[in-house]
């Protein structure tokens, strides 16, 4: 059972960006001393804190440059800024769950994209 009805938007996010917006609710949850961070948030916050490593401007480069890319789509440009794997095998296990394969040139193609990031 969920409480929501319908999906009304939805669009992707870096963890970069995700860390900024969870930064701002931090904070208008610490002026108010009668709320207190729930779990889930709380746990959401240290996630980001710890995988973040570009800033939200460079991510948001790096997923524009991936969509460049011939075999990247929105959703896995977003997934492969999110990860940065940094060899084949990593960059593989993003398109495990794809119809088609890459090949070699395609997979160092990305991988030379995301290493002028990380």
């Amino acid at each position: 059972m969920t409480i929501f009805k319908e999906i009304v938007d939805e669009e992707f996010l870096t963890v970069s960006e995700t860390k900024e917006l969870l930064a701002d609710i931090e904070a208008e949850r610490a002026l108010d001393e009668d709320r207190e961070l729930r779990y889930e948030l709380a746990r959401a916050i240290e996630h980001v804190n710890r995988f973040t490593t570009l800033e939200p401007a460079e991510a948001q480069d790096l997923v524009d440059e991936l969509e460049d890319v011939e075999k990247v789509d929105e959703p896995t440009a977003y997934k492969i800024a999110n990860l940065l794997p940094r060899n084949r095998d990593e960059l593989r296990s993003v398109y495990a769950q794809q119809r088609y394969s890459l090949s070699g040139d395609e997979l160092d193609e990305i991988l030379d994209v995301v290493a002028k990031y990380a």
